[in-house]
Parts: C-alpha cells; sequence; structure tokens
C-alpha cells in the first residue's frame, strides 16, 4: 500500500517559513525577528510568539537576541510552498494574461488552496518551468534549486556590462514602474555611471541602435539582479 502524503503545515507557518528563506535567499545579512516583522507586517512579538513554535516543530534554530536560520526540515518546507508560489505565478502570467505586478497576491492566496496534484500538474503544462516571471528560481519537485552567479545591479560599478535575470517581486509600483521604463527580464544592462553619495545609476538598457540611457534610483537598483557578461 502506497503511505499517505505528509500533511501539510498550517497556512501561517507556511508564510514564516517561505518568508524567512526569501530573506535568507536574497542575501541581506542575518534574518532577525524585525526584519520577518516588516515582511509579515506583523509585531515583533508576534514573531516572537511564532519562533518558539516553529522551534518546536523542528524547523528553524534561533536563541534570543540571535539570528533566525531555517534547519534541513524547514527549509525543505519552505521549498515546497515557493514551488507552488512560484509555478502558479507563472501559470497566471503565461495561461491567463497577468501581468508581472498583478501575480503576487493572487499566488500568496492560492498556494495554500491548491492541491499538490494540481500544481505538478500545472509544471507539466507550463514544460516545468526554472524560473517564474519575475526571475525567482522554482524549486524542483524534490526541493533542488538551480541557482545562478548574480549580483545586485546597485552594487554593480561604472563599466559593468551584464543580462537582468531576477526582479524583487515585494513592490507592484516598483514593477509597474520598471515596465513602463522598459525594463524587464533578459535584457542587457551597462552601468554608465554612479552618481556620488547614494545617488542615481545611469545605465544602458538594451543593445546597438536600440539601447537608451535611464537614470535609475537606489531604490530600482537594489531590486534588480544582474549575471555578468
Amino acid at each position: 500500500m502506497e503511505s499517505a502524503p505528509a500533511e501539510r503545515p498550517s497556512t501561517s507557518v507556511e508564510d514564516y517559513v517561505k518568508v524567512i528563506y526569501d530573506l535568507q535567499e536574497r542575501g541581506s545579512g542575518p534574518v532577525t525577528i524585525s526584519a520577518m516583522a516588516e515582511r509579515l507586517s506583523v509585531s515583533n512579538s508576534s514573531v516572537s510568539g511564532m519562533l518558539r513554535k516553529l522551534g518546536d516543530l523542528g524547523l528553524v534554530d534561533h536563541r534570543r537576541y540571535g539570528s533566525v536560520r531555517l534547519t534541513e526540515t524547514g527549509t525543505k518546507a519552505a521549498l515546497a510552498v515557493l514551488r507552488r508560489h512560484r509555478l502558479l505565478e507563472t501559470y497566471l502570467v503565461e495561461a491567463l494574461g497577468y501581468s508581472w505586478d498583478e501575480v503576487h497576491d493572487e499566488a500568496e492566496e492560492l498556494e495554500h488552496a491548491v492541491s499538490d496534484k494540481f500544481v505538478e500538474r500545472i509544471a507539466a503544462h507550463l514544460g516545468d518551468p526554472v524560473a517564474d516571471p519575475h526571475g525567482d528560481p522554482i524549486p524542483t519537485r524534490d526541493g533542488r534549486v538551480v541557482n545562478r552567479a548574480t549580483g545586485l545591479l546597485s552594487d554593480a560599478e561604472s563599466g559593468a556590462v551584464g543580462t537582468i535575470v531576477r526582479v524583487n517581486d515585494s513592490d507592484p509600483e516598483l514593477l509597474r514602474y520598471l515596465a513602463e521604463q522598459d525594463i524587464g527580464i533578459g535584457m542587457r544592462v551597462e552601468v554608465v555611471e554612479r552618481q556620488p553619495y547614494g545617488g542615481s545609476l545611469i545605465v544602458r538598457i538594451g543593445t546597438g541602435d536600440g539601447a537608451e540611457e535611464r537614470s535609475l534610483g537606489l531604490v530600482a537598483a537594489e531590486a534588480l539582479w544582474i549575471a555578468p557578461d
């Protein structure tokens, strides 16, 4: 007889491990209670209480006043929900015509409701994509992630050249702004000049006669990952 599928974590547990993984993955420094509270729009005390529960479940390692890290079990749980989320985003764009600034919130609602069977049907229908519309890697069914050598555009020096491969999807307004500026995944970008004291970046987008210069503020530049040429 086949064994019964493992019971899914609760919606709140999935939300927390997903946020922890995302903060770890994007390399913005140690994951702190305050960073989690900001992402989840809850109080620090709420995060502290949930971390105790996650610790009891064996999903996180966390000591008082220390940073937060997922255990192997916690990472597995996070990758499962991220696979659902990112495949749903891809399906909404490719099959239903959503724009890239609309899909994050829709996928947040759907990721806890759809069955694993439904998600795997989506994956097969889409040809098992490896990245979602924002360039975020889609974990494989067995929990592997194909990572690429990338860096933030905001950290690139003058003269650096690369291809935009990933965009932070947490701010729909920013995504709409980038779309209005014709900046998206797969585009070649060259850093022409860095304004001093944390000012704007002057970048050249595109290739050949079609290349155009843009002035990007620090917030926009911090939302774009590039793979060097």
